[in-house]
């Protein structure tokens, strides 16, 4: 960590702070210049985060030297992570398709969805039980009902399932029927229920907040790792931005980048990234393009009468079309469909 101090600092003060690192097991350095002392703190300066240095008067700037993320950092596997849920890899060298309605709305409506994405090629069934809506009057899901449906569904068609996870006091329930725990958007950054997450021993799909930044979503699976879970996807679902003609902006720098930063895998919902059907296959595909670990799409058996989010929503015949281009897309990346 490098630490620059205002040019009215005294010598007692950068004394104090050299004695405070050294306290804190790095080894302190000073470094008087003609304009600006600068101290050095030479170790694992993560330790020093919770002392606020820069709130300190004397202090201009903090410019730190390791990423705050030490295990979800890529220098902690360098090739990258795979993380297996169901049988199904998510990870390098491989493209992964998470198909299925935002809802579960039926016992006839989840059956056929699993069997139109299954017959297309999608390795994992998406539905939500639980469903955090903008208005109260919107359909909020079937709950309990629900992930009964979801996983009957995906066991006969012999699907995985994610489904999401939006309070601690609804895991319990969730994990006894899902194979993968999602984090939703709105719930990113819910510490305890990531802290709750990471001590439950299922896979997690740790969806980016709609104002994060990648720090932020990057700070959140830190909190799942630290508990233990070493089983997280990433995933981009766009961000609020000034356009309003789309739902969201899908920001697919976040694919390469969070890639380079660290070793989990990364996804991309192109469904939520948009709203809007014809950019789904368009937007899935640069995802491919930008060397995504995989996809989240939006497949209704009829979406002009989806429940929830049905302008999204994609047939299963125009979803079958898409996985046959992603299979292609995928291999000009060095990637197969898993």
């Amino acid at each position: 960590m490098i630490i620059i101090l205002r040019s009215d600092a005294t010598k007692e003060q950068a004394d104090s702070l050299l004695a405070l690192i050294a306290e804190h097991g790095l080894k302190p350095l000073y470094m008087p210049g003609s304009e600006r002392t600068v101290i050095g703190a030479l170790g694992d300066e993560r330790v020093l985060v919770p002392l606020e240095l820069e709130a300190l008067p004397f202090v201009e700037r903090v410019l730190p030297v390791l990423s705050p993320y030490k295990l979800a950092s890529r220098e902690k596997r360098p090739g990258g992570s795979t993380v297996t849920v169901g049988g199904v890899p998510f990870g390098p060298g491989t493209f992964t398709i998470v198909a299925g309605p935002c809802a579960v709305e039926s016992e006839a409506q989840i059956g056929e969805a699993a069997r139109r994405v299954k017959a297309a090629g999608a390795h994992m069934l998406r539905g939500g039980a639980f469903k955090p809506r903008t208005s109260p009057y919107s359909f909020q899901g079937l709950e309990e009902e629900g992930l009964r449906l979801l996983a009957a569904a995906g066991r006969e068609v012999g699907l995985p399932v994610v489904t999401e996870v939006m309070d601690i006091y609804d895991l319990e329930l969730v994990a006894r029927h899902a194979d993968m725990l999602q984090v939703g958007a709105r719930n990113m950054q819910d510490y305890r229920l990531l802290k709750e997450l990471g001590k439950a021993g299922l896979p997690v799909l740790l969806k980016r907040g709609m104002s994060a930044t990648y720090e932020e979503l990057l700070l959140s699976a830190e909190y799942l790792l630290k508990e233990g879970n070493k089983q997280v996807v990433l995933c981009e679902r766009g961000i609020k931005t000034f356009e309003h003609a789309t739902r969201n902006t899908l920001d697919l720098n976040a694919v390469p980048y969070l890639q380079r930063q660290s070793h989990l895998p990364v996804i991309v919902d192109p469904s939520h990234g948009s709203g809007l059907r014809e950019l789904v296959a368009p937007m899935a595909k640069a995802a491919a393009a930008a060397g995504a670990d995989g996809v989240m799409v939006e497949v209704h058996p009829d979406p002009g009468h989806a429940l929830s989010d049905g302008a999204q929503a994609l047939g299963p015949d125009q979803f079958a079309e898409l996985v046959g281009s992603l299979r292609d897309h995928a291999a000009l990346e060095g990637r197969r469909l898993a």
